[in-house]
């Protein structure tokens, strides 16, 4: 079964033991569906174009379910979470406890992407402006030459961008990262608006039930050497650098 994406690690890519931690838990329920899962990478909006109409696919993977999205396809039950985090410098600091903090701020988003109805309905109404990227590589490289005061990213994603080589010692000590001004949020497959799109859905569903996924995405972190993700802290919001340093 044949769906669209865009490189987005650790969750997704193809340079990562079974396409990334989602493509993994997509591949096991798809496993016990009897199918195999190919996965296709584009950049995210045309990946949206080309899972949701185009009839090589099945759909596209893995998104947040909005009002607006239900009316574009047929999400599946749960297939992980994403912790969004408002990342920005240290030498460059905000002071955000609240979205309405973000007022007045230039702000990179990624394209595409729904960030919470919050965050996205503040955008629709003016309260909030936002510059869109084309990926999340971009961004962080637009904060760091200071084109913006912050950017919104997914929490493990930045962690794994930081991770690797393209950036320095001092480029990852200025990341710090503002917690708990977004809700954590399931991920789901979208199937497209079709009859078959909705048959689909139920039978992936039914097979989802029978699949462990939690002990799954365990395996995976601690594949990668990754300690599973925590439930956010509640309460005000926290500062933390955006990549922890790791025991020797």
């Amino acid at each position: 079964m044949r769906f669209a994406t865009e490189e987005w690690p650790p969750f997704f890519s193809g340079a990562l033991p079974g396409n990334g931690l989602t493509g993994t838990l997509l591949d096991a329920v798809l496993q016990r569906m009897g199918y195999a899962a190919r996965i296709d990478y584009y950049p995210w909006k045309r990946a949206m174009e080309f899972g949701l109409h185009d009839p090589r696919y099945a759909g596209v993977v893995a998104m947040y379910s909005t009002p607006e999205r239900e009316k574009l396809c047929h999400f599946s039950s749960a297939l992980g979470a994403r912790q969004p985090v408002l990342a920005f410098l240290q030498d460059q600091p905000v002071s955000v406890t609240t979205l309405a903090d973000l007022k007045g701020m230039r702000i990179g988003t990624v394209a595409g992407y729904s960030n919470g109805e919050q965050f996205d309905g503040m955008i629709r109404s003016g309260l909030l402006k936002v510059d869109e990227g084309l990926n999340d590589e971009t961004n962080l490289r637009k904060l760091l030459v200071r084109r913006y005061a912050a950017i919104v990213i997914e929490k493990r994603m930045l962690r794994y961008l930081l991770a690797g080589d393209r950036y320095t010692p001092a480029e990852r000590a200025r990341v710090l990262i503002v917690e708990n001004i977004f809700k954590e949020r399931a991920v789901h497959v979208c199937f497209q608006h079709t009859a078959e799109g909705l048959k689909r859905r139920r039978a992936f569903n039914a097979a989802a039930r029978d699949v462990d996924l939690a002990r799954i995405e365990r395996d995976y972190w601690h594949s990668l050497g990754e300690a599973p993700p925590q439930a956010p802290r509640r309460g005000s919001a926290a500062v933390a650098p955006a990549l922890k340093r790791r025991d020797a």
